[in-house]
Formats: structure tokens, C-alpha cells, sequence
């Protein structure tokens, strides 16, 4: 490989059966060693939002890729190309200020969708959006995470 090529992608790791306990345990593991994982997930470019659901008040926690652009965080509505939006999306659209953890950092961020004027501009930073917008026929929102004044 020479100097002006990319790193390889690793390839996606393969869709649990039971999503919610796989992220409970994704979630558990991200938190006690400050956002590094092992096994398939090793390596990988995710965060933590902590969205609070917009019927019930309380708060739910999601786990998302996600690219970076100077301060900003931004992040694809897929739910794995699900014929709806993710449920932290309607949260967000509700109540839009969340918490994001990267790594060891935890950050308040106020979250908005991205106008479709800045669509192209963003999507180079979540290049899998192209492959999961095959996946649905809904366009798939991109969010833009803002950290949040004070």
C-alpha cells in the first residue's frame, strides 16, 4: 500500500440477533474502558448518544458511527436501513439537546438535521450512508451535533 492510499475499511461486523442486548453490553464495555472495545468491535469509530425519549422523559442511550467535522459530530438515522427512523432520531426531533460520548470525553450537544443543502457536504464524513440508503426507500436524515452553548 503506498503512502497516498487510505487504510482498508474493516469490514461491517455481523448483525447480532438480539440488537438490544448486544448494545447493552457495547454500552457497558465503551463506558469501563473510556470508549475502547474489543473482539469485532475493536478499532471501530463509535459514540455514545444519550438521547431522553420523547413520550416517556427517560433517558435512552444509542451506539453510533460517526464522522467528525472541526467541533461538529455527524451521524446517520439508518437504523440499519429500517423502513422508519431510529427511535433516538424522534427523540431528537422532540427534545434536541443530548449527550455524546467519544472515547473518554462526554460532550452536550444540541442536534439538528442537516438541510438538504449541506447533504453532499457531510456525506464524505459517514461514507456508509451510501450503502445503507440501498437498504430503504426512505432518505435516511443526517445530524449534525452541534456542542451545546455553556
Amino acid at each position: 500500500m503506498s503512502a497516498a492510499e487510505p487504510p482498508a475499511r474493516k469490514p461491517p461486523p455481523q448483525i447480532p440477533t438480539d440488537m438490544n442486548a448486544f448494545n447493552r453490553k457495547l454500552i457497558e464495555e465503551f463506558r469501563a474502558n473510556r470508549g475502547q472495545l474489543s473482539g469485532q468491535m475493536a478499532g471501530r469509530t463509535l459514540m455514545l448518544l444519550t438521547t431522553t425519549g420523547a413520550k416517556s422523559g427517560k433517558e435512552r442511550t444509542a451506539v453510533l458511527g460517526f464522522g467528525k467535522d472541526g467541533d461538529r459530530y455527524v451521524v446517520i438515522a439508518s437504523a440499519n436501513g429500517a423502513r422508519s427512523h431510529p427511535a433516538w432520531y424522534h427523540n431528537l426531533q422532540a427534545r434536541p439537546t443530548a449527550t455524546v460520548e467519544v472515547g473518554p470525553e462526554k460532550i452536550k450537544v444540541r442536534a439538528r438535521t442537516a438541510r438538504p443543502e449541506e447533504r453532499d457536504g457531510l456525506k464524505h464524513l459517514v461514507p456508509y450512508i451510501e450503502q445503507q440508503q440501498t437498504l430503504t426507500k426512505r432518505e435516511i436524515p443526517i445530524v449534525v451535533l452541534e456542542r451545546a452553548a455553556g
